[in-house]
């Protein structure tokens, strides 16, 4: 006779626990998560939150197309400079006669979308401001695909299409920009192509924006408006220099991706700090969460890349698009290659000794922005079919005991099949242990919160889980 399935998930007990992170290869507390002396692995080994892509997601990875993204790249170069002060009303030169293409191409994907998709320019004068000389148009070209089920949930992926020279200000020299940043918007433009036919449950926002190399104000103005209209960003990723696998001294790696992830948020308020700092945390911000999401989704067979998350915000004296998302409060991360070469980025196209400098096209490896596509794609595809990250999740701590309690607010998704505790020791980068606990709103575990990390993710009746919600106190 086959056994009966208890009513409730039996949560693992400290005495459990203590002997299987005492002794190297216990066995697992809950099946299919790590044990502590596993963890220390994790950068080498799928977390034990990691996801298998579906079958949906496999055929979607399939038609990323690497000779579409090296037209797009080249298209782009074609413009000869897309600098932001260059140009705005000749046809064939300039930021204006690349605005107009790629506007176009969006429009046709969204054509094949059954009006699910839109497409328009998002545009505002910047007055003069740094590197910005003169009152400058700044546009954005964004793409919306709409929810079927929750619109209101919203993810945004983008690269920029401005492009510079040595020279900041020059706005007239030949800039081909073609890994900084043809590739992003490349990246963004294919995944918008792709997605149009599909219906995710959330909004997913493809954008390609202006303004980068002056100061972020196309991201900023975007970051903005989704902010004063009160739009539920829960992930945003931005591409920026991910064209080439070739590092300065030659090595190559084509199949690492790096994604930088603030710790402490940009947007912490006094009080978080102050909770922070007596919790801990640091290393478990929105961003982190999301990062942690992408190895989940994507760091798999099926996109043939590793992720290699870096906990900084960004590289030393650089900023990218995410950053203005980072500064309103959003969760959100930047996709940079592995190894940069910078006689390719920011620089006046010449030969010396023998040496060519500039950023052109020949210096890209299309297979390898197809693959950060793919990154991109699974990340984003699964986001916006699995719930909602959960709400409101909350550690009791009115009474001092040695096990804890955890309450979340239930999610609103029509498919919500319940929720999923995780935990790790607190010197883990990954979550190590899984435990279903159905769905309900509130879970006792027999662990000591102040020796470990909790989270809660949600989890819908296909399988497919949200990311991680780091729970604050409640006194």
């Amino acid at each position: 006779m086959r056994p009966m399935r208890p009513e409730r998930p039996v949560s693992p007990s400290r005495r459990t626990v203590l002997a299987a992170t005492a002794t190297a290869g216990a066995a697992t507390v809950v099946t299919g998560t790590a044990t502590a002396a596993e963890a220390s692995n994790a950068s080498t080994r799928p977390p034990a939150t990691a996801q298998p892509p579906t079958h949906e997601l496999r055929a979607l990875l399939r038609e990323i197309d690497p000779a579409r993204i090296e037209a797009t790249v080249r298209r782009l170069v074609s413009f000869g400079t897309r600098h932001t002060l260059s140009t705005q009303d000749d046809p064939v030169r300039g930021i204006g006669a690349a605005r107009d293409w790629i506007l176009a191409e969006m429009r046709s994907y969204a054509a094949t979308s059954g009006g699910r998709m839109t497409a328009e320019l998002q545009s505002y004068v910047q007055e003069p401001a740094p590197r910005i000389p003169t009152a400058t148009r700044i546009t954005n070209i964004v793409a919306t695909l709409r929810g079927s089920v929750t619109p209101e949930r919203v993810y945004v992926v983008s690269g920029h299409y401005d492009s510079r020279v040595t020279d900041v200000m020059d706005a007239t020299s030949d800039s081909p920009g073609a890994d900084d940043d043809a590739s992003g918007v490349a990246v963004a433009m294919e995944l918008a192509r792709v997605m149009a036919r599909r219906r995710p449950a959330a909004t997913i926002v493809f954008a390609a924006v202006a303004g980068e190399e002056q100061g972020l104000y196309g991201a900023a103005h975007m970051a903005a408006r989704f902010k004063a209209a009160g739009t539920d960003v829960q992930g945003m990723f931005t591409n920026d220099i991910v064209g080439a696998s070739r590092a300065d001294d030659g090595t190559k790696d084509p199949y690492t991706i790096r994604l930088f992830a603030e710790g402490v948020p940009t947007s912490e308020t006094p009080e978080q700090a102050a909770t922070r700092r007596s919790v801990g945390g640091e290393n478990d911000s929105p961003s982190r969460q999301l990062a942690r999401f992408v190895r989940d989704t994507a760091d798999n067979p099926a996109t043939g890349m590793r992720v290699r998350v870096v906990y900084r915000r960004d590289r030393y004296r650089r900023g990218g698009d995410h950053i203005p998302f980072l500064e309103q409060g959003y969760a959100a991360a930047r996709f940079t290659e592995p190894a940069e070469d910078f006689a390719h980025q920011h620089q006046d196209v010449r030969v010396e000794d023998g040496k060519q400098y500039g950023d052109l096209p020949e210096f890209c490896d299309f297979p390898f922005i197809a693959r950060v596509a793919r990154v991109n794609a699974a990340a984003l595809w699964t986001l916006a079919q699995a719930p909602g990250a959960p709400r409101s999740a909350r550690i009791l701590t009115a009474a001092l005991t040695n096990s804890t309690e955890l309450v979340w607010e239930r999610g609103a998704e029509p498919d919500l099949a319940g929720y999923e505790v995780v935990w790790r020791e607190t010197t883990a980068p990954e979550w190590t242990h899984v435990i279903p606990v159905g769905d309900v709103t509130s879970h006792e575990v027999d662990l000591s919160k102040d020796n470990v990390f909790f989270g809660v993710r949600a989890v819908n009746r296909t399988g497919l889980k949200s990311p991680v919600t780091f729970p604050s106190p409640q006194p």
